[in-house]
């Protein structure tokens, strides 16, 4: 049986008027863009902290970090974007009230970002964890032999060279928030995944838009992909990244 394709869907009218198929396709990119950008703000911060936290010697910090990682890992990503949409808001007075005025979209669109930001912060903090004991020791004593702080030799020292390190896992984490931000739909957030089905149930042309999807699913993340390689590239110290004296 042949399936006859019907790609002309996109430049039909929705019924809700005024906007067609392919422009709801367009503003769902472009809230799935937003989110992801403003998450992976989020995530790389916090990450950055945690990270750093899990490798100091005090055993206090240690542990929080320990305990932030193992929390957020552990929650499925569903279900934290439910306490954060739903259950969050009801155990925070003022902010419920706010929720309550403010326009649904804009609730959804925070609700989104600090939940995906604060998940895939868990995820950076254990690359950092991992690039700042994999370097020599040598190089923090030498910084501390330089006269820099603890907190200095962090910042000038061993965070700049971790990074580099872990730019490959970085760009993994960075590819897979964008396809992450898709669980907002569950929320109601109008991004790709939302408007996708939302096409397919006005059109029932369910492989036009979901191959488009794909495809465009696919565009971003290749894009954010050749980005990272790029910056990896730019910064790469050799002896330290694969390919870093390309």
């Amino acid at each position: 049986m042949k399936y006859n394709w019907n790609w002309s869907v996109f430049l039909q009218e929705s019924p809700e008027g005024g906007v067609f198929f392919w422009q709801m396709l367009v503003s769902g990119v472009g809230w799935t863009l937003a989110v992801s950008a403003c998450a992976w703000i989020i995530a790389m911060a916090f990450g950055a902290v945690i990270g750093t936290l899990r490798t100091v010697p005090n055993v206090w910090l240690a542990r929080l970090g320990n305990a932030w990682v193992e929390l957020f890992r552990n929650v499925p990503l569903l279900v934290q974007m439910f306490l954060w949409y739903f259950v969050v808001p009801e155990m925070i007075p003022p902010l419920k009230r706010w929720v309550v005025d403010a326009d649904p979209g804009t609730t959804q669109f925070l609700a989104a970002v600090v939940c995906l930001g604060l998940f895939t912060s868990a995820r950076i903090a254990e690359q950092v964890r991992a690039g700042i004991q994999s370097l020599p020791r040598g190089q923090q004593n030498a910084a501390r032999a330089l006269g820099l702080t603890a907190p200095q030799a962090y910042r000038y020292v061993l965070l700049p060279m971790a990074f580099r390190i872990i730019i490959p896992p970085l760009t993994s984490e960075t590819m897979n928030l964008i396809k992450n931000s898709s669980i907002a739909l569950t929320i109601g957030l109008a991004e790709l995944t939302f408007r996708t089905r939302e096409i397919g149930e006005y059109t029932f042309s369910y492989f036009e838009v979901f191959t488009a999807a794909t495809v465009i699913y696919i565009v971003l993340s290749m894009s954010a992909n050749r980005v990272m390689n790029f910056i990896e590239k730019r910064v790469a110290v050799p002896g330290y990244i694969a390919g870093g004296g390309k």
